[in-house]
């Protein structure tokens, strides 16, 4: 309980030097909870009041209970205050399931026997960049993310760093709960196939990123295939394996055993630390495009496998099919020197 008190204590003072015009300011996550920070002279008696700006009665707390009469119905059921700390004059608000109508200026009022304090802080709602998707058809990458606040920027970078211009095109959407999806296609060059592509989504709050590797091509029996993520050997925290862009092969979080889709349990024979991925018994109609994406230590990463069978079953008919037409070759050459042998013999006998 000590630990809890010391946390709350101190995520209060963090929200408090962060101040704008002389006031506190929080930012919090989009549908999270939140700690609004207030503290008081420590006293009996308490009274208190948290009202957002424009006078909208938000939390209230008196005969050492709270009192939620008069609460506006947007707050109920999404505010509380830490009981076991309000004696040592903490009277900080937790507001759960944060949204944008949740933004502004808050009064926090406190009483006691001796005497009043007005306090006001700001609130700021973020939906931070949570994860960038990236998907290469033919020479068009599509970079997207969605569910951000406020609107991001997205950048073109690659790997090595080139001079290439980066011909893309960006749209950016506001949904109805004012949360913005971002969109980017790049068209690639045909003489440049050297280079790892990255997209970088960022917001004022945070960043994230996801590498396109270079595609890969290769050719493999029908018993057995593996197919490589990275070039690193390190284990992932997350990690999806898709063929032809959509179908879900398997999932794997952590070090938790992979997750493989039913059509493919008799296919997938094992998954390594660092990704790959090896397929058994695989027949031609599992010829196709194999797309790894991995996380680790924060950096995404994809890269696309061209996987081309050789179906060892077709090789072995036609090895059937020569020898029985060289067979069928030799069983003609001898009848046919028989043929001849016995019309040789036939034409001695008549003289």
């Amino acid at each position: 309980m000590t630990e809890v008190k010391c946390a709350v204590f101190l995520m209060v003072l963090t929200a408090l030097w962060t101040s704008t015009r002389g006031e506190p300011r929080v930012s919090c996550a989009f549908k999270e909870s939140c700690i609004l920070p207030c503290l008081f002279q420590m006293g009996s008696d308490v009274v208190i009041h948290w009202i957002q700006m424009m006078d909208i009665p938000v939390h209230s707390y008196y005969h050492s209970e709270d009192q939620l009469a008069r609460q506006n119905q947007r707050f109920m059921k999404r505010t509380s205050l830490f009981k076991d700390q309000i004696s040592e004059g903490n009277a900080s608000l937790q507001l759960t399931g944060v949204d944008f109508q949740d933004q502004g200026r808050y009064k926090c009022y406190t009483s006691t026997i001796t005497g009043n304090k007005e306090s006001f802080i700001t609130l700021h709602v973020d939906a931070p960049v949570n994860k960038v998707n990236i998907e290469q058809v033919e020479n068009r990458i599509t970079c997207s993310s969605g569910g951000i606040y406020p609107e991001p920027e997205l950048i073109w970078s690659t790997n090595p760093p080139s001079t290439l211009t980066l011909q893309n095109n960006t749209t950016v959407q506001q949904t109805e709960q004012q949360l913005y999806n971002i969109s980017s296609l790049l068209i690639l060059s045909d003489s440049v196939t050297d280079l790892d592509y990255i997209c970088t989504v960022s917001t004022n709050r945070n960043k994230r990123r996801t590498t396109l590797l270079k595609s890969n091509s290769i050719t493999s029996s029908s018993t057995e295939a593996t197919i490589s993520c990275t070039d690193s050997n390190s284990p992932s925290t997350s990690l999806i394996w898709r063929f032809n862009h959509s179908q879900i092969i398997l999932t794997q979080t952590r070090a938790k055993d992979p997750t493989v889709s039913e059509e493919w349990r008799k296919l997938v024979k094992g998954v390594s630390d660092s990704g790959s991925l090896t397929l058994q018994g695989i027949s031609s109609d599992k010829e196709g495009i194999y797309t790894c994406e991995l996380i680790h230590a924060g950096e995404a990463s994809a890269r696309n496998t061209f996987l081309k069978v050789e179906n060892s079953q077709g090789n072995t008919h036609f090895v059937i099919i020569g020898v029985v037409g060289l067979a069928v070759i030799v069983a003609v050459i001898i009848l046919l020197l028989w043929f001849k042998r016995r019309k040789a013999q036939k034409n001695r006998n008549n003289l």
